[in-house]
């Protein structure tokens, strides 16, 4: 790591971090995809539940408002008597901010990063496992203009009826090689927002929760940004 502060740095590696890893996978272990992502948009608090293919919960989301920073905490269900991970961010706003995920003992799951310019049309972001210097995966926007139009449509009576049903915006995760890994896809919903998130690529239980978190943090910001 360079003595210069980058926001880009990558987690620090801690070999200690298996115990964590192997926390995860007992969690993660026989979920089946695609996994079922619901936004709860009509809350105080925003809050987020992921369901496998035969209902099982993998997670629950909750953003912590009136907080400088952005923070969110991941449980492993809606019941919240088990916290699971957290997602915080590195700066108080957004604009190319790398926000970082750890487990509930503070151990380092990985970290999401969005380059602010290349992102004012398309959205792209960078994830990284713990100790990498390079992303190890790239999620983008496959169809903007689908993004676009939700926007500026959806909160009109009758036509925003019909932009549920024919906008529906997909993020496409991808290895640094370019095989595919996730894909996050928006479904026909009203009153939340619903998506499904297939796998495309084989990958290790740190790398999936990585990954879902990053979706996470992603739905979160692109909501902002209409």
């Amino acid at each position: 790591m360079s003595a210069e502060y980058s926001p880009y740095d990558p987690p620090a590696s801690d070999p200690s971090l298996q115990g964590t890893m192997d926390v995860l996978a007992r969690h993660l272990e026989g979920i089946q995809f695609p996994l079922r992502f619901r936004f709860r948009v009509l809350t105080f608090v925003p809050k987020m539940d992921v369901f496998d293919a035969v209902g099982r919960p993998v997670l629950h989301a909750r953003q912590r408002f009136f907080r400088l920073r952005e923070q969110v905490e991941i449980f492993t269900d809606a019941s919240q008597r088990e916290r699971l991970a957290e997602i915080r961010a590195d700066r108080i706003i957004d604009w190319s901010a790398r926000y970082r995920f750890t487990d509930g003992q503070g151990g380092e799951i990985g970290a999401m990063g969005r380059r602010g310019w290349r992102s004012l049309w398309r959205a792209n972001y960078e994830v990284f496992n713990p100790g990498d210097a390079s992303p190890d995966f790239r999620i983008s926007e496959e169809n903007p203009m689908a993004k676009v139009m939700d926007g500026l449509f959806g909160g009109v009576p009758l036509l925003g009826v019909l932009t549920v049903w024919l906008f529906h915006p997909r993020y496409a995760a991808v290895r640094s090689s370019g095989a595919p890994a996730l894909r996050l896809s928006k479904r026909p919903a009203f009153w939340e927002g619903r998506f499904d998130i297939e796998q495309q690529g084989p990958l290790s239980p740190r790398e999936v929760m990585n990954l879902l978190l990053s979706f996470i943090m992603l739905v979160l910001l692109e909501r902002r940004r209409g």
